[in-house]
């Protein structure tokens, strides 16, 4: 059965010597068949030689020194376990959790390793939460090896995203920001991180598909591509063929722990959406409507009387929340919230959550067959404690 796991996992000397022992015995069984071809003479490809063909070589050359490695370091026998982006929830199963429990009374550091990209001169960096979540040290290596204690901005578990700052006494290069909007099924990327501690390491893939909802949060909009991620990749870029970043890598289908050509990344533009208020706040301010909701299935359609299946059901609503006051009732079918049209129930959460709090805004819904409006005044989305631990886990990476 497929998982879907966060790509930063430790990374063990033991797992890293066993691949180049492996390489190595690979390497003296086809040596002697390689000869011939190493000493044949090899044609040069670029992108001015081979036109269509993208230039890779420009692009890790111009990236490779805004990627940095990111180091965290927990006690893992004095912390409580955090949720993952999902609400009070662990959406990626037993695969958030990495980090065992030491013996009861005893406590235990240890490390995780992920990636970042430098977005400011000053030295701000954009990361994954799970990446530096509840570290108690984080060190930040550039590509020149130079190494930085960081300190974390803001986070949003949520998202899973999060900001951490070095000071490097010097201006630093910065990765352009792109626009995810535009990003096309079948376009070229390219992602870089530190898989299995390995630095700027490069690989490169398509477009597999936008939008994809993993069970990860309300607010998933990932893109999904086959540009081989691993564990040590969560929080690298991923790059149009222009050298602007469109996505940080954040997650992976995966059987075996490794790559099997399903990755997943949070499009830039929702992260460009909610830096300014990591910056300043050093966290995430939303809206809330006080409901919960379904997706409208062609057959609840059908029983309540609608001729295509869309918005998003009423299954609950909050008592005493702006929904209940503005007299929202479980049954209603959200089609339109502030003029904006609810086309699945998905689009409702990230739709509300960007609406600024105690803004009066307008709520259509098919109520017995007909359309009513109500207008309701958006609250601040409260932030739930994190649960305890659990048995045989320790804090997420």
């Amino acid at each position: 059965m497929k998982q879907i796991m966060d790509i930063n996992r430790k990374v063990g000397t033991k797992a890293l010597l066993a691949v180049a022992l492996a390489s190595l015995l690979v390497g003296v069984g086809v040596s002697q068949s390689l000869d011939s071809f190493f000493t044949s003479p090899t044609p040069s490809y670029s992108a001015a030689t081979s036109p269509g063909l993208p230039d890779f070589v420009t692009l890790a050359r111009k990236l490779k020194p805004v990627v940095v490695n990111v180091s965290a370091t927990r006690v893992s026998g004095k912390m409580q376990q955090t949720p993952g982006p999902s609400e009070g929830a662990d959406p990626f199963g037993e695969f958030w959790g990495f980090f065992g429990e030491p013996p009861p009374g005893r406590s235990s550091r240890q490390k995780s390793l992920g990636s970042g990209f430098i977005i400011e001169r000053n030295g701000t960096i954009l990361t994954n939460y799970h990446v530096v979540g509840n570290a108690e040290k984080i060190v930040v290596k550039l590509a020149d090896k130079r190494e930085f204690a960081a300190k974390v901005v803001g986070q949003d578990p949520k998202t899973d995203l999060a900001v951490i700052k070095i000071d490097a006494k010097t201006d630093l290069p910065t990765a352009a920001l792109g626009d995810s909007d535009k990003l096309q099924v079948g376009e070229w990327v390219m992602a870089v991180g530190n898989p299995f501690g390995l630095d700027n390491t490069v690989t490169s893939g398509i477009v597999s598909a936008k939008g994809r909802h993993i069970g990860a949060s309300p607010y998933d909009n990932f893109i999904q591509t086959d540009a081989s991620v691993n564990p040590g990749n969560s929080g690298g870029p991923l790059i149009n063929m222009r050298g602007e970043v469109v996505g940080i890598s954040a997650a992976i289908v995966t059987q075996t722990g490794g790559n099997i050509g399903i990755g997943f990344a949070t499009p830039v533009n929702l992260a460009k959406e909610l830096l300014p208020q990591l910056k300043e706040k050093g966290k995430v301010t939303r809206g809330s409507l006080g409901v919960a909701i379904q997706m409208v299935t062609p057959t609840i359609a059908e029983s309540l009387g609608m001729d295509k299946a869309w918005g998003a059901l009423v299954a609950s609503v909050a008592k005493g929340g702006p929904a209940d006051r503005a007299g929202i009732r479980v049954g209603d079918v959200i089609i339109d919230f502030d003029g904006k049209e609810i086309k699945e129930s998905d689009d409702l959460p990230m739709i509300v959550a960007r609406t600024p709090v105690e803004k009066r805004v307008p709520v259509k819904v098919l109520r017995e067959k007909k359309e009513v409006t109500v207008p309701v005044i958006v609250e601040e989305l409260k932030e739930e404690k994190p649960p305890g631990p659990r048995k045989g886990k320790g804090p997420v990476g």
